[in-house]
């Protein structure tokens, strides 16, 4: 079992590409596909524990980068879209946002939203670098609480 466990944790670490694929899988993950980087992050640390503030900050720029992105396909998408049906719920979650402003980008974090809230920050026009600064200090605050944890959780 210890070494299907080995196996795996070499294989979502990619040892020979190490923080360059961490930085890409970073950033691919905070688009909207349905991508997570948490294993990768985990699987290079438990093979090169030396490596957790650096692989930190490659996770956090990378993920953030994506996110930037996601505001600007918001962005795009507004400026595109001509008409916009306004359900009852989406006024909701519009005007919940509009008053948060760049403040709801903390919640970048999130499964599931927080990709989608970047877009419709971008959507929203919300100032972009407050927005990508926000994005930063949630998405560093989600991957060093979720690294730490783990490392706890699994030690060796």
């Amino acid at each position: 079992m210890q070494a299907w466990i080995d196996a795996l944790l070499n294989l979502l670490a990619l040892p020979e590409l190490g923080l360059s694929t961490l930085f890409v899988v970073s950033f691919v993950s905070a688009t909207l596909l349905p991508l997570g980087s948490e294993p990768a992050l985990f699987g290079l640390l438990k093979l090169n524990p030396d490596l957790f503030w650096p692989a930190i900050a490659v996770a956090t720029a990378g993920n953030t980068l994506g996110g930037a992105v996601d505001w600007w396909m918001g962005y795009g998408a507004h400026k595109a879209v001509d008409h916009y049906h306004r359900s009852p719920h989406h006024l909701r979650v519009l005007g919940w946002l509009q008053r948060l402003g760049p403040k709801a980008c903390l919640l970048s974090w999130l499964p599931v939203v927080g990709d989608p809230l970047c877009a419709v920050a971008g959507w929203l026009r919300l100032s972009f670098w407050p927005c990508l600064g926000y994005m930063l200090i949630g998405k560093f605050l989600r991957y060093l609480c979720m690294t730490v944890a783990l490392l706890y959780v699994f030690p060796n």
